[in-house]
């Protein structure tokens, strides 16, 4: 259950920071849609990134794992879980692009001796990118542009249509938002469905040949419950961190190939993932919430962080960052 979504004019030990629209974000970016259906390989480099955290103990520390999520919040041209790759291999990266962007779109080389930064890509294994650190001009090329020089510039609200964007797609999973006034201290929660409610809901999958929407009736399986009272940003909040809860297990999961079970975590692990993911995907959308509290409350409390998943927290910010940008397509 989340926390109230209220106060948003704190100074904040986890600052949030505004993302581009749609059209900022580079077409080599890794759509999170598609992590929850990951191969075999892919889940190899996941579980890679889970031992480093709990074997190896990197990000563990609180300071280490609060500059880490400061850091995806504020890396927005790439996915979350992108970002944290970059963060795992060079943590002072400032703007990363593979060669060919750098020369054909910048004017810029790579330096001999360069090292390269491996994230995944869309369709493919792995892609190299290098930070603007490891680069240097070529005669003709022009000053460096904004997004180069000032890459976490803050460049104003970027929600619109999302909240409405992220409910609909929340229908393909069979969650179904509902707002009921509740008091202040409630903001909202997810559960099952009452047993014996055989609901559905029409979820749009596409459009036939003469553009006319294609839909499909899609069963009920979670309640997620809003707290009218709340303003549209709050709303927002509020339903991404019920999200991370489903997307992460906490729910446990209809189809392993869309999610995991993790339905054995403890309150705590539950919370901090959720919490995470909340601050991650607000933060990348410039809305202020109340999530850095919790975890800048916990981090202030404790040494280390929860035993938590990084490949979850960061493939569930990715997902519902997705479902906030555009229309998915249904489960299969």
């Amino acid at each position: 259950m989340a926390e109230p979504r209220a106060d948003s004019q704190q100074q904040l030990l986890f600052p949030t920071e505004q993302v581009p629209g749609d059209d900022a974000v580079p077409a080599h970016a890794v759509n999170a849609s598609n992590t929850t259906a990951a191969t075999s390989g892919q889940a190899t480099d996941k579980r890679a990134l889970d031992e480093l955290f709990s074997l190896t103990h990197q990000y563990r520390a609180g300071e280490a794992y609060r500059d880490l999520l400061k850091f995806v919040a504020r890396f927005r041209s790439y996915s979350p879980y992108n970002a944290m790759l970059i963060h795992v291999q060079m943590p002072g990266a400032v703007f990363v692009a593979p060669p060919h962007r750098w020369l054909g779109t910048y004017q810029r080389t790579i330096r001999p001796g360069a090292r390269p930064i491996v994230i995944l890509q869309p369709m493919g294994p792995v892609m190299f990118v290098f930070d603007v650190s490891d680069t240097e001009p070529k005669a003709c090329a022009s000053s460096m542009p904004p997004e180069v020089e000032n890459p976490f510039e803050v460049s104003g609200a970027a929600l619109g249509s999302g909240l409405c964007r992220l409910i609909d797609n929340g229908k393909r999973d069979g969650v179904r938002v509902t707002f009921s006034k509740q008091g202040s201290q409630s903001a909202g929660s997810i559960c099952h469905v009452a047993a014996g409610i055989n609901a559905s809901q029409t979820f749009q999958t596409g459009r036939d040949s003469s553009g006319k929407p294609v839909t499909a009736d899609i069963p009920i399986i979670y309640d997620l419950e809003v707290n009218a009272n709340l303003d549209k940003e709050e709303r927002y909040a509020t339903i991404a961190h019920e999200l991370a809860h489903l997307y992460c297990g906490h729910l446990g999961s209809p189809n392993l190939r869309w999610w995991p079970s993790r339905a054995g975590l403890g309150h705590v692990q539950r919370e901090f993932e959720a919490e995470s993911i909340a601050y991650l995907v607000c933060g990348r959308l410039g809305i202020a919430n109340p999530s850095h509290r919790y975890l800048a409350n916990y981090v202030s409390r404790h040494d280390q962080v929860p035993l938590i998943s990084l490949d979850r927290v960061m493939a569930t910010a990715g997902l519902i960052e997705s479902m906030t940008r555009r229309r998915l397509k249904p489960r299969e």
